[in-house]
């Protein structure tokens, strides 16, 4: 499985329990971050590539929270990502680097209900993968003049898994909650402020119970949840 995201800590949120049952049970699963984060931070005192470094290490200890080593880190500029060729084609090579069945990614669709939740870097790399899911990475003759001359040989995606309001699959993550919480509290930069305000254990438990429930699971059981796209 390859996830592909934004932002550090994007995977942590949506991502990290569903990504610990994989690993648990075996599951070879990468990471691919589109930017390193560096405008997360209202401190202007934080030197930009400071806070690049900064969220990266964290990413990386969040990432070894649920059995992932493999990352990388495409350096697109956080808060302009663009869906265009050169983003889909950095993807693109990735997908052929890791070859996945499945990649999961964000949603390209706007919620009018959550400016939150729709964020233009969230919205603009879910729609950048799926390209690259199809037709780029499959395709020989996609940025052939890179990618096949560099060794790069076409691979096709069966499935991508997209954080979607309309969800058709549910993965009971109650077993790995732990871990997904672990996950997320080592972005310090970003999470140490609104754990303190909100109790993140608490509001992730919420948001993962109403999924569980959406799924039909039993009272007290903890979900993440998909939309599937099949791209066999």
């Amino acid at each position: 499985m390859l996830v592909v995201v934004a932002h550090p800590d994007d995977i942590d949120f949506g991502t990290a329990g569903t990504v610990a049952q994989l690993t648990k049970a075996g599951s070879h699963v990468a990471y691919c971050l589109v930017t390193s984060g560096e405008s997360g931070e209202d401190d202007m005192t934080v030197p930009t590539l400071l806070l690049a470094d900064m969220r990266e290490a964290e990413q990386t200890a969040a990432a070894s929270e649920v059995g992932v080593t493999e990352l990388y880190f495409l350096h697109h500029s956080d808060g302009l990502v663009e869906n265009g060729p050169e983003l889909r084609r950095d993807i693109a090579r990735i997908i052929r680097i890791e070859k996945p069945d499945v990649v999961i990614t964000q949603n390209p669709r706007r919620n009018f209900d959550s400016t939150y939740g729709s964020h233009p870097d969230h919205l603009e790399t879910g729609e950048a993968t799926i390209r690259a899911v199809y037709p780029d990475a499959r395709n020989p003759r996609a940025f052939c003049a890179e990618l096949l001359e560099q060794g790069y040989e076409p691979h096709a995606v069966g499935e991508v898994w997209i954080h979607s309001t309309e969800p058709d699959l549910f993965v009971d993550i109650t077993d790995v909650f732990d871990m997904k919480l672990r996950a997320l509290r080592s972005h310090t930069s970003q999470v140490a402020k609104r754990d303190e305000e909100f109790d993140l254990e608490k509001l992730l438990g919420e948001w993962g119970g109403g999924l569980a429930k959406q799924g039909e699971m039993p009272e007290g059981r903890i979900a993440e949840a998909f939309r599937v796209l099949d791209t066999r």
